[in-house]
């Protein structure tokens, strides 16, 4: 297992001894075993302000904060800004609890790139998937989304999805009249 960098701390923390991290990671997994997480699922080992990315050596951590890994690369262009892509994901907290799923909802989704529609890290993450492609994102929280009352995220915690990209359409802007809207085929 490789582990990523952890977050900057600005509170008051005691030095971690290697027993202690090892007991917060079992204690981890053992949560995430009563969830049943998919294979290969990363690990977040948590004290006080810090946390750090347990993952097996197959992911990749970019500079923004980032980690991914291809579970399937898919064939042809990547999406761009203006065209719609369709996807399936499931999303999953720290805990390894699914937090939301299209699949479960019966229905991809479909989304246009570069209207600020998708949190920073998804947006990024699928930004360079090919259709057919499977990938699993870790989202960092400065990645993720707003948090606070008026969401369902009370906390800054780390956000893992499984994301399937289906396709990619080419959008344009028709308007008649006074009304205008964007066709995506």
């Amino acid at each position: 297992s490789s582990l990523s960098p952890a977050l900057p701390s600005f509170g008051k923390t005691k030095k971690q001894s290697p027993y202690d991290e090892k007991r917060l990671l079992e204690q981890n997994k053992r949560i995430q075993r009563e969830n049943n997480v998919p294979d290969e699922f990363p690990n977040f080992v948590r004290e006080g302000f810090e946390v750090k990315v347990v993952t097996p050596d197959n992911y990749v951590k970019r500079d923004s904060g980032l980690v991914l890994w291809d579970i399937e690369v898919g064939k042809g262009d990547c999406p761009k800004d203006g065209q719609q892509v369709t996807f399936h994901y499931v999303g999953y907290n720290e805990a390894g609890r699914r937090i939301d799923s299209t699949y479960l909802q019966g229905s991809p989704a479909k989304v246009r790139l570069g209207n600020n529609a998708l949190i920073p890290g998804f947006e990024e993450g699928i930004r360079d998937m090919k259709p057919g492609g499977k990938r699993r994102m870790i989202i960092p929280p400065e990645l993720g989304p707003p948090v606070g009352p008026s969401t369902f995220f009370s906390a800054k915690q780390f956000e893992v999805f499984d994301v399937e990209l289906l396709s990619i359409q080419d959008c344009t802007r028709r308007t008649i009249g006074f009304y205008s809207d964007v066709v995506c085929s």
